[in-house]
């Protein structure tokens, strides 16, 4: 093999290496899915499957008790996460897209003024106005409820800013000609801008979803019962205080249970969201 082939293989290589690294863990943990709780805490997992797979997934999905501890049926916990991350990615590009719109095609005092309002609040994550949005929150009696769990998550500044800046790439003869037919406000933006955005829609829709499903910190703290537990919570209230207490086996099944819908966003849109993210024609 010649030097400048193997130069040629080096990135692939390290890309080969990398899948490797992140992917043995996940292999581990789909192991560790299909064989019973005893296996896992005695530290000697094997590297193939075990004979349990079906019990573990029947159990996680429809029972509230394993063999070792209590914890909320994975279907309760998958709806709740899914109502989440939908409601908050379909939410977020509905506001950002029109306040997006609003900012670039209309002129009104304080247009910029606003713009600068939305801008700032990205350097504010969501940990840093916790105290106050719980207050707010607890307040209206929204505590323990799917409009508490999103409303709070559901404005973006990141997404207006990306949508604005690809509304100021439309050609202004777009704008005039659609003028000219007489086309109203709201007429050229579904008829025009809408379509035109599609790519940057989908890209921001898989981001979103995976932001919404991921969430943390915000569903613990504005979740109260069971029947309202998203599964990234779950998962962390299913580990027990000691190995007696934790079914490993049911928590492996949850988590590679809970991989599966933005592992299939992902998949199903990626050629929207390639195309989204480098396309230049739009």
């Amino acid at each position: 093999m010649t030097a400048r082939r193997l130069i040629d293989w080096v990135p692939h290589a390290v890309l080969i290496l990398g899948v490797l690294i992140f992917a043995f863990p996940i292999y581990m943990t789909l192991i560790g899915s299909t064989w019973d709780a005893a296996t896992i805490a005695r530290g000697n997992l094997p590297l193939t499957p075990g004979d349990q797979m079906a019990h573990n997934y029947v159990t996680a999905w429809t029972e509230s008790r394993g063999s070792r501890a209590v914890f909320t049926p994975v279907r309760t916990m998958m709806l709740n996460s899914v109502i989440m991350a939908l409601t908050i990615a379909v939410g977020k590009i509905v506001i950002s897209i029109l306040s997006a719109f609003a900012i670039a095609f209309f002129r009104f005092p304080g247009r910029m003024l606003f713009f600068w309002m939305i801008f700032i609040t990205l350097m504010l994550p969501v940990e840093v106005r916790i105290i106050p949005t719980y207050k707010v929150v607890a307040d209206l009696g929204l505590i323990d409820s799917y409009a508490g769990l999103t409303i709070p998550l559901i404005a973006s500044a990141t997404a207006t800013l990306l949508f604005r800046q690809f509304f100021l790439t439309i050609p202004d003869e777009l704008v005039e000609a659609a003028k000219m037919d007489g086309a109203g406000p709201m007429r050229f933006f579904v008829d025009v801008l809408l379509p035109l955005s599609r790519t940057n829609i989908a890209a921001l829709f898989v981001i979103l979803f995976i932001y919404g499903w991921n969430q943390y910190l915000w569903p613990l703290l504005i979740t109260t019962s069971r029947e309202m537990q998203t599964v990234v919570v779950g998962i962390v209230a299913m580990i027990g205080t000691g190995e007696s207490a934790t079914d490993w086996n049911l928590i492996m099944a949850t988590t590679m249970l809970a991989m599966l819908p933005p592992v299939a966003v992902v998949v199903l849109m990626q050629r929207w969201f390639v195309k989204g993210l480098v396309d230049s024609e739009k």
